[in-house]
């Protein structure tokens, strides 16, 4: 007993410490329990209500149980203490208990789980979004406005944001932790559905939550709310013509090597990316974040950024379906260039 004790008194000072630690570990951006739109509110709630019903749980009964062992342990001469088995006062006591319990847990999870499940796909006042998993990026198509972008969710906070999500290969899951729950991406005709809305502006991350490959952790994106008006302009700069690059050399390397797979403007293909105001995102492939100034290791101008990404796919994200482009380190630096300046102000 004694030699438990000690290892007990070691292991407290070591949980305390990672409490401490881990709660330092919550994001804004990032964090379910901190929520920062209405559905997420919901949730958290929920999170709330079960979480304060179980521990009750658990303190009612550790604290009964070590009073039971204190109060009734056995000392010298003691006799068996007199049995309850079947003792119906008790029986019908520890019945209805977790039966109220359930019906306190029960009622608004119902009602949260209809609540949320509303669907918004024939309102005209909601945003219509179709989300595409790939691997390891996603596809963010606007049907109402004719336009598809990837890797950044820009929505405006005035709005119901209704999703409808599906996959092009396999099993993924959208989740934005601090705006909603997640939902499965599923392939053929099976389409999930769900909505959330973003009062606040600013820039959430969103994470794939279905292990989809050797780059799963990878699968980031950005969710971009705005107001209105910024998000018009957005709209409408998505749909302006994009020049291709002056130099003809150049010109023909980019219609060659990119637009063959990515479109820009109304220039190239829709297979991968849409590389339309690449310039202006946050990240590149999701995970390399775009600073002038960086800080961290992950950070770095979007011109560099662009070639490192560029110059080897599979060194940032294994398993991608981007190939490695073969270009001297000329042509690396001018389509780097080219595309570092394709920037919406928005």
């Amino acid at each position: 007993m004694m030699n438990r004790w000690h290892v007990l008194k070691r292991l407290i000072p070591l949980l305390a410490g990672m409490v401490l630690l881990l709660s330092a570990c919550g994001r804004a951006d990032l964090s379910a329990l901190r929520p920062q739109g209405p559905v997420a509110d919901e949730q958290f709630g929920l999170m709330k209500l079960t979480t304060i019903l179980m521990v009750i749980v658990v303190v009612v009964v550790f604290a009964l149980a070590f009073y039971v062992i204190i109060r009734y342990r056995r000392r010298p001469g003691d006799k068996i203490p007199v049995q309850v088995e079947g003792n119906h006062k008790l029986e019908i006591i520890w019945t209805v208990i977790p039966i109220i319990l359930l019906i306190i847990m029960g009622v608004p999870t119902i009602q949260s789980v209809f609540g949320l499940a509303k669907d918004y796909s024939k309102d005209p006042d909601a945003i219509q979004v179709k989300v595409t998993a790939h691997q390891y990026w996603w596809e963010f198509e606007y049907p109402t406005y004719g336009l598809k972008t990837a890797q950044e969710l820009l929505i405006p906070n005035d709005a119901v944001i209704s999703i409808e999500a599906k996959t092009a290969d396999v099993l993924h899951s959208f989740w934005v932790p601090s705006l909603a729950g997640k939902i499965d991406t599923n392939p053929g005709g099976n389409v999930n559905r769900m909505f959330f809305e973003a009062p606040k502006t600013g820039v959430y991350l969103g994470k794939c939550a279905e292990l989809c490959g050797p780059s799963h952790s990878l699968m980031d994106f950005k969710v971009k709310v705005v107001d209105r008006a910024s998000f018009e302009r957005w709209i409408a700069q998505m749909k302006e013509p994009v020049a291709l690059p002056a130099d003809k050399e150049v010109a023909d390397l980019l219609t060659s090597q990119c637009l063959s797979c990515h479109a820009i403007g109304a220039n190239g293909g829709q297979t991968y990316p849409n590389l339309t105001g690449v310039g202006s995102r946050d990240s590149v492939a999701g995970i390399m974040i775009n600073r002038d100034n960086p800080e961290y290791k992950n950070e770095a101008p979007v011109e560099d950024n662009l070639k490192n990404w560029i110059k080897d796919p599979q060194a940032v994200k294994p398993g991608t379906l981007m190939p490695k482009v073969e270009l001297n380190d000329q042509q690396l630096d001018a389509i780097a260039k080219y595309l570092a300046d394709l920037k919406l102000n928005y």
